[in-house]
């Protein structure tokens, strides 16, 4: 095993590599495209065998990726952003087709306006196509996740395809100490893809789908994806298992922080949590008992095991990198969702922050800490609150200011 500096996209890669995989259809996009990069150099110089196309568009990208993988070969790519929104129509329609390959994901905020920064809508996007989600927060988790999707995707119980996220910039050009396994230890752990009778010869070509006409076969079909991504929860776990017992690394559905005997949690995905475990120290040596669940599987939703962690928790603060405008914070819907009907289910409090990249402070974990804590003790949750200072307000109120004036000055409007 090696231990080097990695940025999140090259560990992306190097997962890619210790998997092994036959074909790479891509195309590039920021901050994505080191993945790509790195990938091809590595096929141009036989460090890698097999073959990386170029496509035109992600549209293509995903198509080919998904028509390669019915052939029973193992397939890898990579998107960000706008891109995974130009592919949507094909995200749904490879998770239909049921063929497992791994889609790297680095989020970036979605315009309008424009950011180059992270935040999660681009993934949730993609929150109920079929695809199975796995969200990291470090990128020595980017390296050890795709070997996790490989395996997890392709388990015949499972056999659908998953995307492994991490933050764009926060993670994608960040270098992170990163733990490279040995190949022959990743093939031990990951063997090469058994299709189980999925090929395809040109001489001697076969229907592998079906044209569905009604809603009754739709339906069947469609709830046949929803039970393959259930079963994905204990054939994750025992996945999960034995890597921990290959590599020594744990990676559970839920990753819990000091919060056995908390009475207060912040509950969240990504990068930004390693902020929040700071935060948790911080408000501990202070006397307070908060502590930190992060969902790392997003997709299926781990429902049981939160609820199980939960017990006993006074108050949760949710904190959502991305806004469902018109409703608010997706995660914050999904745990009370899953908490509902629960005896002495914590009370939630929602908060907006990390939109585009942008910071959240230690002040602001303490803050919403505190809040919550006031909420639980009260018995009444407060109104969804966005992470936005004071001194940020009027910053833009300026902006505002000066552009209004400007248009005047040009008559561009009153």
């Amino acid at each position: 095993m090696t231990r080097v500096l990695l940025t999140g996209n090259g560990a992306a890669a190097w997962g890619a590599r210790l998997a092994r995989v036959d074909y790479v259809p891509a195309f590039p996009i920021t901050p994505q495209t080191e993945i790509i990069e790195t990938l091809a150099r590595w096929y141009d110089t036989g460090e890698m065998r097999g073959r990386l196309t170029l496509l035109e568009s992600e549209h293509s990208m995903i198509t080919a990726a998904g028509a390669a993988a019915a052939t029973g070969v193992r397939v890898f790519s990579a998107t960000s952003s706008q891109g995974l929104l130009y592919g949507m129509e094909m995200i749904y329609t490879v998770a239909g087709w049921r063929v497992p390959f791994v889609l790297v994901n680095v989020s970036r905020g979605l315009a309008s306006p424009i950011t180059l920064e992270s935040d999660h809508n681009d993934l949730l996007a993609a929150r109920d196509s079929g695809f199975l989600a796995i969200v990291c927060a470090t990128c020595q988790e980017v390296l050890d996740s795709v070997l996790l999707a490989y395996r997890l995707g392709e388990d015949p119980r499972v056999r659908l395809p998953v995307i492994v996220n991490l933050d764009g910039f926060t993670l994608s050009f960040t270098r992170e100490p990163v733990e490279i396994p040995e190949a022959a230890r990743a093939a031990d752990f990951l063997p090469a893809f058994d299709p189980q009778g999925i090929s395809f010869r040109a001489s001697q070509p076969s229907s592998q789908a079906v044209a569905v006409l009604g809603g009754t076969p739709y339906s069947y079909f469609r709830y046949e994806t929803h039970l393959a991504a259930l079963n994905a929860l204990p054939v994750y776990d025992e996945i999960a298992g034995a890597f921990e017992q290959c590599f020594g690394r744990a990676h559970p559905a839920v990753e819990t922080y000091r919060a056995d005997d908390a009475d207060v949690v912040f509950f969240m995905m990504g990068a930004f949590a390693t902020k929040a475990k700071a935060a948790v120290d911080g408000l501990r040596e202070a006397g307070e008992r908060v502590g930190l669940l992060r969902l790392r599987l997003l997709r299926p939703f781990p429902e049981a095991r939160l609820r199980a962690l939960l017990a006993g928790t006074r108050g949760v603060a949710v904190i959502d990198q991305n806004l469902s405008n018109g409703k608010g914070g997706v995660l914050h819907t999904e745990l009370a969702s899953a908490l509902y009907g629960m005896r002495d289910a914590p009370l939630l409090a929602s908060f907006v922050g990390g939109l585009g990249g942008r910071d959240i402070g230690a002040e602001e974990f303490y803050e919403m800490a505190a809040v919550t804590r006031r909420a639980a003790q009260g018995g009444v949750a407060p109104a969804p609150r966005l992470l936005y200072t004071a001194t940020e307000l009027r910053e833009m109120r300026k902006l505002q200011a000066v552009a209004a004036v400007e248009r005047l000055e040009t008559g561009g409007g009153q």
